[in-house]
């Protein structure tokens, strides 16, 4: 479902799974979800309706301003402004709407009912699968060596495939510059071995 232009959209790279709690929810045992399903945000529903959001962040400053998280519950830390965005934007428009509204991820919605989260982490990788599959297509780009001269072509695009492979494991979120592309995600060479 790309674009007219060619772009890719929101619906083709959002994550379909969140956490989802109603205001009611201990904190303590919504944290420990959030962690061990390696989610982010909490997405915070009245039904299915989103009422509010919480990320780990706003789970840490609630206990550093004095709050107690054996009490707390979903409502007591979060935010009721939840920036949205339509699953046929282009990711631009998303990257556009996170930046003017200083948020690190979207709630992809539908006629209200939301589908998932995009996060920058989601946008960074597409951008790179993107750069790598339009490379292919255009004339190889000098490569900066260090001291050594690239003679083959073989060294040229190893040269080019490592500057290109550095970012955040999307699985341990370790920052890398051993990257590959692996059943869809981006993995250091720790998490491609597993």
């Amino acid at each position: 479902m790309t674009h007219m232009n060619g772009e890719v959209t929101v619906r083709e790279v959002m994550n379909r799974e969140y956490v989802g709690a109603s205001e009611s929810d201990d904190l303590l045992e919504t944290t420990e979800l959030l962690i061990r399903e390696d989610q982010h945000p909490i997405l915070v529903l009245r039904g299915n309706e989103p009422v509010g959001v919480a990320t780990d962040r706003d789970v840490l400053a609630y206990i550093v301003d004095g709050g107690d998280p054996e009490t707390a519950t979903v409502g007591d830390v979060m935010r009721e402004s939840i920036p949205t965005i339509g699953p046929d934007a282009g990711l631009p428009a998303a990257r556009d709407r996170m930046a003017t509204r200083s948020a690190e991820f979207l709630l992809v919605t539908a006629d209200g009912e939301p589908l998932g989260t995009l996060t920058e982490h989601d946008i960074l990788s597409t951008a790179r699968l993107e750069s790598e599959s339009t490379d292919v297509v255009e004339q190889p780009s000098p490569v900066a060596t260090t001291g050594q001269e690239a003679t083959t072509d073989g060294m040229q695009s190893a040269a080019e495939d490592s500057f290109d492979s550095q970012g955040i494991c999307s699985a341990c979120s370790t920052f890398t510059r051993n990257l590959a592309s692996f059943n869809g995600q981006l993995l250091c060479a720790d998490c491609r071995d597993v």
